[in-house]
């Protein structure tokens, strides 16, 4: 009895101090133990807050955020400035943890366990933030305004439709799959951009050993309902032969022993190596190791047409087309714009464009107050060369009409801050080399008394654009931009004051912040056979099965939540001990 009234006692505690609730809960199961970090929200705070809120609605700015997908919920997590109501529309309620999406294909990793409900985030904010399941239906800049429809089923037959002013626009939308408009690949092929996606191919995979295990089935039957073709040799189509390949060797020889042998795996690849966009080290291993995996790797290969029981290739040079039978096929070659960014494209005259065009700060080029990051979104960076005769305007401080080193120096900070291909490019051309005019130079003279011409400058720095590089479609690229606007918005009255950017080239005084610079942590490779390619900072390659712990360790670190961190690896020790659930369900 008094036990009982103990945790009567304590959850009466509980329910009237939420905050005593951010608790470690350790729960012994068998010989073993669960832990898993709860964190609730203190309901009695929230009430002075929201009634403080709405005291102080009249003067908040209105934030409103298209999507919930990497570059949104980072943005959602690290926003932090009580002046800004938020309100947030996606069709999906939940943030999805994608670089797991290929384990969830083949049951190594659970649908559930990689996905997060948005509310769990947005609940968790001290400041007033709405989420609406509904879908973006157009973008009204002139106005202000966004239109919705509703996405939840309601009784009626049409859906409900609604407006929402905003001050600020986030555009976080993400991607679609590009079919490049090659005939037959939406009705026959799989994608893999979603949760759903990934449980449809999860299903296939199993109904299609299931169904090769019947009967009064031919060999060339049994091979054709077997034959897997991946379409497009990057990251996501690789790693998905990978989970397969192991999916065969260490579940389907234990389940379906009499079907293990007409498995066959194939990856079509246009380019001349699979994962291109890695150190050549790890294609070569890459190749290397699914050859002696059996997974068939036909480079320069492009697929012409898929028909619902063959896709058509053609050979790179090429006018020959040639057939092969299949069982499934995954379409993984690269993402387009959404409807609703082409249709705001058009609007704004970047129709043209294969992604909304912003500038180093995030914003849409010409509409102030609409920001656009992630995949649906890429940086026009500005070119040196379109603002050269600005820039040696801004360092001739004596108005010279030449430049010497030491003015050059005095600006050099801001010139590279603005353009990061200029730091690129004097990593590999030290400043001092930029003023080294052999035909300047008398006796010993030094190059602290060279001075430059506008012509001479212009020439010293013709080819410092071409280290411009667009910035990858990855999850990595939006989670960082997602914390930079966080951080731009939280600052947002501070820096008006105080602008920390650099100096304007064109116009004075200095921008308001600083612009948005990528910082590349390194990429992975799984390989299959617990084997994982990385490629880090600093030129640094690791190819084994140590780089494998290393994914794991940094894949369990960086889910969003303790609740998604203790599921994955639940699951993954689950794999380990029983293998991988083949249920389909």
């Amino acid at each position: 009895m008094r036990s009982f009234n103990f945790f009567g006692r304590l959850c009466t505690a509980f329910h009237d101090y939420p905050s005593l609730s951010k608790i470690i809960v350790v729960s012994t199961l068998s010989s073993g133990s669960l832990i898993a970090y709860s964190e609730a929200n203190t309901n009695n705070g929230n009430r002075g807050r929201v009634a403080h809120a709405d005291a102080v609605a009249s003067k908040k700015k209105k934030v409103v955020v298209l999507g919930t997908g990497w570059a949104a919920m980072t943005f959602l997590k690290n926003l932090n400035n009580c002046i800004y109501e938020v309100e947030v529309v996606s069709p999906r309620n939940f943030f999805l943890f994608t670089p797991l999406l290929p384990s969830v294909t083949c049951g190594k990793v659970e649908a559930r366990s990689i996905v997060e409900p948005i509310r769990n985030i947005i609940r968790k904010k001290h400041f007033d933030v709405r989420y609406r399941e509904a879908e973006c239906t157009k973008i009204d800049p002139a106005n202000n305004k966004i239109y919705c429809r509703a996405t939840a089923n309601t009784n009626s037959k049409r859906r409900e439709e609604f407006a929402i002013d905003y001050d600020y626009l986030i555009i976080a939308v993400g991607a679609q799959v590009n079919t490049f408009n090659t005939p037959g690949v939406e009705g026959n092929c799989h994608f893999l951009k979603e949760i759903d996606d990934a449980q449809k191919i999860r299903r296939n995979v199993i109904d299609a050993f299931e169904k090769a295990s019947l009967p009064n089935l031919t060999e060339e039957e049994r091979k054709k309902i077997l034959h897997f073709v991946v379409v497009g040799g990057g990251p996501t189509g690789v790693e998905f032969a990978a989970e397969l390949h192991d999916f065969v060797n260490e579940d389907v020889v234990k389940l379906y022993p009499m079907v293990q042998n007409f498995v066959k795996i194939t990856v079509l690849e246009a380019t001349d190596h699979i994962l291109n966009m890695f150190d050549k080290r790890i294609t070569k291993f890459a190749e290397h190791k699914f050859g002696r995996d059996n997974i068939e790797v036909k480079l320069g290969s492009m697929v012409t047409k898929v028909t619902e029981n063959e896709i058509c290739t053609k050979a790179k040079g090429s006018d020959k087309t040639t057939s092969m039978p299949y069982g499934m096929v995954l379409w993984s070659t690269g993402i387009g714009p959404r409807p609703i960014v082409k249709d705001f494209m058009k609007q704004i005259g970047q129709g043209n464009r294969r992604a909304l065009a912003t500038d180093e700060w995030l914003r849409v080029e010409g509409v102030g107050n609409v920001y656009a990051l992630g995949d649906c979104a890429t940086i026009n960076q500005r070119k040196v060369m379109e603002d050269i005769t600005e820039i040696f305007k801004k360092a001739d401080a004596d108005n010279s009409g030449t430049l010497t080193l030491k003015e050059f120096q005095d600006i050099s900070n801001d010139i590279c801050e603005r353009y990061p291909q200029m730091q690129l490019y004097l990593k590999s051309k030290p400043v001092r080399n930029i003023f080294d005019r052999p035909s300047q130079v008398k006796g010993k003279a030094s190059k602290e008394s060279i001075e430059l011409r506008i012509e001479e400058f212009k020439s010293a720095l013709s080819e410092v654009d071409t280290q411009l590089k667009n910035l990858p479609a990855t999850a990595q690229v939006a989670n960082q931009q997602g914390a930079y606007l966080a951080k731009c918005f939280n600052r947002m009255e501070e820096c008006e004051i105080n602008p920390e950017g650099p100096t304007r080239i064109r116009g004075t005084g200095r921008h308001r912040f600083r612009p948005f610079r990528y910082r590349h942590l390194g990429q992975f490779a799984p390989l299959g056979g617990e084997q994982t390619a990385a490629q880090l900072p600093g030129d640094w390659v690791s190819i084994g099965h140590s780089s494998q712990w290393l994914w794991y360790s940094i894949y369990a670190s960086k889910q969003v939540s303790w609740r998604t961190r203790a599921l994955v690896v639940s699951d993954w020790i689950r794999r380990f001990i029983f293998g991988r659930d083949t249920s389909g369900i």
